[in-house]
C-alpha cells in the first residue's frame, strides 16, 4: 500500500469512526433522557457516556495521527 493510499484511508478512518461516535453519542443521550427520572439523576449518566465515548474517540484519533506520523 503506498503511503499516499494509507495516509488517505487514516483520515476516512477518522471521519467514521467520528460519526459513529456521534450516532452512538446521540442515541445514548436520547435514550438517557427518555427516562421519567428528573434531570439531576440523569445528569451523571449523561456526563459519563460523554467522557468515555469522547475519550475513546479521542484515544483512537491520538492512535491514528500515531501512526500516520510513522508513515510519512
Amino acid at each position: 500500500m503506498t503511503k499516499e493510499r494509507l495516509l488517505t484511508l487514516i483520515i476516512w478512518t477518522k471521519r467514521v469512526l467520528a460519526f459513529i461516535a456521534f450516532i452512538v453519542w446521540g442515541y445514548i443521550i436520547f435514550t438517557i433522557s427518555r427516562s421519567p427520572a428528573p434531570f439531576i439523576e440523569q445528569a451523571p449518566y449523561c456526563m459519563g457516556s460523554t467522557m468515555l465515548i469522547f475519550g475513546l474517540l479521542t484515544a483512537a484519533y491520538k492512535g491514528l495521527d500515531y501512526w500516520s506520523l510513522q508513515n510519512k
